[in-house]
């Protein structure tokens, strides 16, 4: 809206583009949520499926909103060095990959400026001394989890299949079949196609009665794999067809019928059981043993959380005092407790926290770290919770999406810890933590991006901070 110069009133102009319009952009960056490239025509902003950064295209306008227009690629102009062919078939359809069109390298030079910008925008800090992404040598068959949406089907629909596997389309609740991903780890790729061979069996297809989601888990070291599937009451056509599931399955150990979901969307239930073999399965990591079941809070790439170990393992000599807030199953409390610290772990989630302290058992690490039950900010206005962040050197944070929030933080800056590794799958939620950190005394050191999910818009990233009265740790030169 303007001033008219004559009235003085508020005048509504016209958008500058309208649906159907053809235009040129050219393309200067990518939404990391969707993959859509952004341009401007006529001081509109631009987004569009397909374009990477450095190419121009044309493009037929569809949608136009007050600050922004969405458009469909007509053709491209010039192509950028940076574009390669997508490897997966549905690319485009399917939700899961954004970026598979820029290369490798150039998705982490992308990713580096997404959180530099983060920090820059969200935190105030100009030039924060960000790191280039840790990435894989072989950026592929990565994921040791899945979770597929079932759909009945007829038994004509699909070669008999009585049901169907796959993903959400981008943006929506409709299902794209797949029968192969080049993402998930080989064992999880042969189990889709196990899925399907066991839909087409009247033997085995009772195993997907009501079926909402299928979750799989493998591990890397060990080869082993478990499966759930999801239904609305406990199954006792899964129940009947467990055994012969499993053994269509390469790698897995065991099979558990996960019901009575929270919500329509909900991909696991409230209570778990198991129809065949084991609920876990076995993952080692630099040493550090895990079991571990398909709702475990468990990170989705094993070699890159030995990355993350490795990184920071020098600065974990024995004797350190170490709190792990939304510590999940334990992973990173475990490798500080085999480092020769002293853990304290602070998860929500109950189940978690019974497979944090198995996971110490199996480590032989029990003596060395003990679990708080609770949701973390009212943990630690607890006595114990209190008395722990009180003797830290060190507060390590891996908290969900949405990050922290104040009361976990000011109780961080009340009880002045020297040292916050603060590990975040969000770099604006952990811009915003970041910012309330520094405002209460700390500074930023080194930040290291770590790309967790290559092929898509999300990277990992572990931000090193101090109390301004004390020496930082040596995780990287420098500060910002």
């Amino acid at each position: 809206m303007i001033k008219s110069p004559i009235s003085g009133a508020s005048v509504t102009l016209a958008p500058v583009l309208a649906p159907g319009d053809v235009v040129e952009i050219a393309c200067t960056d990518l939404i990391a949520k969707t993959g859509q490239a952004v341009g401007r025509s006529d001081g509109m902003v631009v987004y569009v499926l397909g374009p990477v950064p450095g190419e121009r295209a044309r493009v037929r306008i569809d949608t136009v909103k007050a600050k922004y227009a969405v458009g469909e690629l007509v053709e491209l102009l010039t192509r950028s060095p940076d574009r390669v062919e997508p490897f997966c078939g549905v690319f485009g359809a399917c939700g899961g990959c954004q970026v598979q069109h820029l290369a490798y390298p150039a998705q982490l030079v992308w990713k580096r400026g997404i959180v530099e910008n983060a920090l820059r925008r969200l935190a105030g800090i100009e030039g924060a001394n960000v790191g280039m992404p840790v990435g894989m040598n072989h950026p592929r068959n990565y994921r040791n989890k899945m979770a597929l949406v079932v759909t009945p089907m007829r038994a004509a629909e699909a070669d008999r299949a009585t049901a169907a596997f796959g993903f959400y389309a981008a943006r929506t609740h409709d299902i794209v079949p797949i029968e192969t991903c080049p993402i998930v780890m080989p064992q999880l790729d042969a189990a889709i196609a196990g899925f399907w061979d066991a839909a087409r069996d009247p033997a085995t297809a009772g195993a997907f009665d009501g079926a909402k989601h299928v979750v799989a888990r493998a591990g890397l070291a060990s080869g082993e794999s478990v499966v759930s599937v999801t239904t609305q009451n406990a199954s006792p056509g899964l129940r009947a067809a467990g055994a012969a599931l499993a053994a269509k399955l390469p790698g897995v150990v065991g099979i558990g019928n996960s019901f009575e979901p929270p919500s329509d969307n909900a991909v696991m239930g409230r209570k778990n059981s198991t129809v065949f073999g084991n609920s876990e399965m076995h993952e080692a990591i630099d040493g550090v043993r895990f079991r571990v079941s398909p709702a475990s809070f468990f990170q989705v790439n094993s070699e890159m959380v030995g990355r993350i170990f490795g990184y920071l393992e020098k600065q974990i000599p024995k004797g350190r005092r170490i709190v792990d807030l939304y510590c999940g199953a334990g992973t990173f409390a475990l490798f500080f407790a085999k480092h020769g610290a002293s853990v304290v772990g602070i998860e929500e989630n109950p189940h978690a926290v019974r497979e944090a302290k198995a996971n110490a058992v199996l480590n032989g690490v029990e003596p060395d770290t003990s679990f708080l039950n609770g949701r973390v900010e009212a943990v630690l206005r607890t006595t114990a919770g209190a008395a722990a962040l009180a003797a830290a050197d060190i507060v390590f944070l891996d908290p969900p999406r949405k990050g922290s929030d104040e009361a976990t933080i000011g109780a961080i800056v009340r009880a002045r810890v020297p040292h916050v590794w603060y590990l975040s799958c969000n770099p604006a939620t952990l811009a915003r933590d970041v910012a309330q950190l520094v405002a209460g005394g700390y500074r930023l050191g080194a930040v290291q991006p770590f790309d967790m999910f290559p092929h898509t818009g999300h990277i990992e990233a572990l931000a090193a901070l101090h109390r301004s009265d004390v020496p930082p740790l040596d995780l990287a030169a420098g500060e910002a």
